[in-house]
């Protein structure tokens, strides 16, 4: 059963549904919570909390449980999510949307993405044996499409910006009725992606940070997070709630930029999160307000210092991800973050893609 986050309509399938009638995004109507305590296998890799999954592992690549390691240079814990299967985070959130794809027979899935989530979509989706095709901005780098080339998906290039490329593949989904395997609207994906606070509460002894620090575009890795440590409190199996920061590239900042004004400038490195209108904008406004959180602006020279800081402490990530460390330093400069706080930041992205 879904449903929709803005009217609260309620529809009886998933799959060929992907959104409200009235334009919003639609979540599971009840997380499944486990009884009992915690008692999790960490071989098992994310699929060790399948009591809190809406399905099975029927499509794997082994990931979860990625390391946590602690950084004295920004002085908190790093997640590195960047050591996954096809290198990012993502891998969470397509190990259970085609897993759930391959359990309702689905021979095609389409997404809109030319880097992470279209290289896990693709990937998973040949694990699969399932046929994807994945829309991608005609000036995608070459770089960024191999890994969806190399999984055999069809790519399909699109003029224009990364709305451009989004309106044209929810054009082609509502057109052939494909099954829309989307990072920012397939509930099933954030039941993957909701499984880094899981095992990031497991590592910590079912002891949660005082903040976790992420990069912020669809927030597809914080609400995920959100609702995974929402889902830990409701079970029983953690006592409190991080808050929740966001880490925005200027100039594609809109939750930053409501919350403090606009941000000005224009931030290129952090190509993965620019995202004008995330498409559950007033989910990551509600997941902020819930943790007494917050999302700021970084900028592009930022990103790059951060990033040359990021590969000569031994941390070879993407651009992208150096947004969330660059942004830690913004939060305690501001207060916003104490000395003595304990503090998490996933390192979202492999340099190695680059």
């Amino acid at each position: 059963m879904l449903v929709c986050s803005v009217c609260g309509d309620r529809y009886d399938r998933y799959g060929d549904i992907w959104r409200c009638d009235c334009g919003g995004p639609l979540d599971f109507t009840d997380q499944p919570l486990p009884d009992g305590s915690p008692e999790i296998d960490p071989t098992r890799g994310l699929w060790a909390f399948d009591s809190f999954l809406p399905t099975g592992p029927a499509v794997t690549l082994g990931e979860g449980f990625s390391p946590l390691t602690h950084s004295d240079r920004w002085d908190c814990q790093f997640k590195l999510e960047y050591v996954f299967p096809t290198g990012s985070f993502k891998d969470r959130g397509a190990a259970t949307t085609l897993s759930l794809a391959a359990e309702q027979g689905v021979d095609r899935v389409v997404e809109d993405s030319s880097g992470n989530a279209g290289a896990a979509i693709a990937t998973y989706a040949a694990r699969a044996g399932i046929d994807a095709s994945i829309y991608v901005p005609a000036s995608a780098k070459a770089a960024k499409l191999r890994a969806i080339e190399r999984a055999g998906a069809e790519i399909v290039r699109i003029e224009g910006d990364r709305q451009a490329v989004t309106t044209a593949c929810i054009d082609a989904v509502e057109s052939n009725g494909s099954w829309y395997a989307s990072h920012a609207w397939n509930p099933a994906f954030f039941s993957g992606t909701a499984t880094v606070a899981y095992e990031l509460a497991a590592q910590r002894g079912w002891d949660v940070p005082d903040a976790v620090v992420m990069p912020l575009g669809h927030g597809t890795l914080f609400l995920g997070a959100y609702r995974g440590f929402r889902a830990l409190k409701r079970a029983g199996w953690t006592d409190s709630m991080p808050r929740l920061l966001g880490a925005q590239a200027a100039g594609y900042a809109p939750i930053a930029d409501e919350r403090h004004g606009d941000s000005g400038g224009r931030n290129d490195a952090a190509d993965g999160i620019q995202i004008h209108e995330p498409a559950r904008e007033r989910q990551i406004h509600e997941a902020i307000t819930a943790t007494d959180g917050d999302a700021i602006a970084v900028s592009e020279a930022t990103v790059t210092d951060t990033l040359d800081s990021l590969h000569a402490n031994g941390f070879y990530t993407e651009p992208t991800c150096a947004v969330a460390p660059a942004a830690l330093d913004t939060y305690r400069a501001r207060g916003v973050v104490s000395p003595g706080d304990d503090v998490v930041v996933p390192l979202t992205g492999s340099g190695l893609k680059g």
